[in-house]
This record gives structure tokens, sequence and C-alpha cells, in this order.
């Protein structure tokens, strides 16, 4: 068990320092995480609305916060190349997620062309049976996405680091909120990137 914990703060110690330096990526991790909980929320209630939460707009919002505002090239704060961020990146890294998110967008194209999926499942009547649809389908790749990638770490990394890492993807929002929740204030301040210096003398 002390394996598998030192393994989880690893994987979310390096998650921070490498792609979390960026206020406006905190800040939409933030309000994300939020969503997510929502999210989790209504999942005994109303499954798809949870997925349509989830995906719609907490990853969405999620996503933006790495693909648009946090820095790429060189780390200065952890002396390391973007090449060996992405190479080591235990979870999704950019490329993965361009397939993820390729899918994921993907999904809504193929209902509305193919309500049916090919005789797979009764045709949405209605747009609130259409948005269903999408949500089930998009619960479906988060579980499938999630079970994909923990295959993959059983197989390259190990059953700990695999395991780990579905902890710490699902009780990421938990501590997105607690790690930034000042992320909002330090941004109206003016500062764009965290001056980390817990990593620069750690």
């Amino acid at each position: 068990m002390t394996n598998f914990f030192d393994t989880l703060a690893t994987q979310r110690w390096d998650d921070h320092r490498f792609y979390h330096q960026s206020r406006i990526n905190q800040s939409l991790h933030f309000v994300s995480a939020i969503g997510f909980l929502v999210a989790y929320a209504m999942l005994f209630v109303d499954p798809a609305t949870a997925a349509l939460i989830a995906w719609g707009f907490s990853m969405v919002t999620r996503q933006a916060g790495h693909f648009f505002f946090e820095p790429r090239g060189y780390d200065h704060v952890n002396q390391v190349s973007d090449a060996h961020k992405e190479a080591v990146k235990v979870g999704y890294n950019i490329h993965r997620k361009v397939i993820l998110l390729s899918v994921w967008a993907g999904i809504p194209v193929v209902l509305w062309l193919q309500p049916s999926v090919f005789g797979l499942i009764t045709p949405a009547g209605n747009n609130a049976e259409f948005l269903h649809d999408v949500g089930i389908a998009w619960l479906a790749l988060g579980v499938a996405g999630v079970l994909f990638r923990v295959g993959q770490l059983i197989w390259t990394q190990g059953p700990i680091e695999a395991l780990a890492w579905a902890i710490k993807i699902i009780t990421d929002p938990v501590h997105d909120i607690v790690l930034y929740h000042k992320a909002p204030l330090a941004l109206l301040r003016g500062e764009l990137l965290d001056p980390m210096p817990h990593v620069r003398h750690r």
C-alpha cells in the first residue's frame, strides 16, 4: 500500500509541476472540477446528463486550459524539454488527447448522420432524445478511455502504476479544487504564471 500511495503522490506531483504552470489553466481546472463534481452527483440521477456536463462543460474547460494557455517548449521551472514531459506522461499526453477528443467530437456527428448507428440503437425522435444518445455515448467513451489507458499501463508499467492513475483521474476534481482554488485570485492580480517556488527549490 505504501508503494501505491507513493506512486499516486508522484503522479499528482508530476502532473502539477509539468502541466499546470499557467494561472489561467489552473483557474479553468478549478471551474472544471466543480462541474465534474456536479456530474458525479448526476450519475446517480441521470447518467446521460452527467456525461453531457462532464464532457460538454468540464472536459472542454479543462482541455482548453492545456491546449491554449499552458506554456509549451522548454520548461525552465523543471529544467526539462516539452518532448521529455510528453514522453513520461502517465495519462493522456497531447497526442493521446487529440485522438480521444477527435472521437468525442465525432460521436454527435455520427449520431446525427446515422441516428440508429447502423441499426444498433433506436433512432432519436427529437432533440432531447438525441442529446440523451450523445450523453450515453460520451459516458461509454469516458469509461472506455479510462479502461483502455489502464490496460496500456498494466502492460507497460505494471498494475500499481495503472491503479494509481485510475484513482488519480477519478479523484482529480477534489484534488484540483484543493490545489487551485486560489488561482482565480492570483489571475485577477495579474499573475499569468505560477512562480512555483515549491517546485524550483525541491
